[in-house]
């Protein structure tokens, strides 16, 4: 029995949808499905029905895609209500989500408990001491502003960086009542650190990757591995003894399609038995 994971599927894309179509069965093993699906309740009801019958159990996250709405959408609802209604989808699917109760991993290892999140970003994976504001300049002087801007609401909050931090304190709130006699797998989106965000390309597109509020959550609580996507950017790296795992397929041009989506399928639990004695990585998969 093993704990799966990939994320980014983006199956608006024909190749990708296909792809997914073709993944084998994996009996007994549960998946972690870390956002960004695609961008309608459609294609995540769609995903998440092929999924469910290859997989013993699903875990699924939202990314920043799944929160867009769309123009002529058929679900028109936005920010609050929309991630709500995904919930919704997914629990009725039997999905953990992380509105659920935290499940106990029932493989075999140490008590392990596996922590969907929903946090967002608030800008601050910049350059210290910049506003969001003038962290968004700070990316438009290199031509980049972000799709969420225009698509991702943060309804009824006033900002993205307010819903952000509406998150992170229901989020820590729970994480107080849980024992820390046991292992963490935290289930994230968004990457937790700053610097394992590595966007060659576009560098500045950073502040809508995460916030800096979570970078000492791996060591402020009893996690063992920090899984996320977004950044179609797939690595394994290695703080403070503590395993991140960044998941994503991506868009076409991002994975190759010769290999097929089990490739991409990156092992959460048991995982790798040897822990290497310092800050490692990164551990690129191609």
């Amino acid at each position: 029995m093993r704990l799966l994971a990939f994320s980014d599927l983006h199956i608006g894309y024909e190749v990708n949808r296909q792809a997914l179509q073709e993944l084998p069965a994996f009996p007994g093993d549960w998946l972690i499905v870390a956002g960004d699906v695609g961008e309608t309740l459609a294609q995540l009801e769609w995903a998440m029905d092929l999924l469910g019958e290859r997989f013993e159990q699903l875990l699924w996250v939202p990314g920043n895609h799944e929160l867009y709405t769309l123009p002529g959408d058929a679900c028109p609802l936005r920010g609050v209500a929309r991630y709500e209604a995904m919930v919704e989808t997914c629990q009725r699917r039997g999905i953990l989500t992380p509105e659920d109760p935290y499940p106990l991993w029932p493989g075999e290892g140490p008590a392990t408990r596996l922590i969907p999140l929903f946090l967002g970003y608030d800008y601050s994976f910049c350059p210290a001491g910049m506003s969001p504001e003038v962290a968004r300049s700070w990316a438009a002087e290199e031509g980049i502003n972000a799709t969420d801007e225009v698509l991702l609401s943060p309804e009824p909050y006033p900002s993205r960086e307010a819903w952000c931090a509406a998150r992170l304190k229901a989020t820590e709130e729970r994480l107080e009542q849980l024992s820390r006699d046991e292992r963490w797998v935290f289930i994230n989106h968004y990457p937790f650190r700053y610097d394992l965000v590595r966007l060659f390309r576009v560098p500045r597109y950073s502040p809508w990757c995460g916030t800096r509020k979570t970078e000492n959550w791996h060591t402020r609580y009893p996690a063992s591995v920090v899984v996320s996507g977004h950044l179609h950017m797939r690595a394994t790296d290695w703080k403070d003894g503590v395993r991140f795992e960044e998941v994503s397929t991506g868009y076409p041009q991002h994975w190759n399609q010769d290999r097929g989506l089990a490739h991409y399928l990156r092992e959460i639990l048991p995982g790798p038995g040897v822990v290497p004695p310092g800050d490692e990585g990164p551990i690129w998969h191609r």
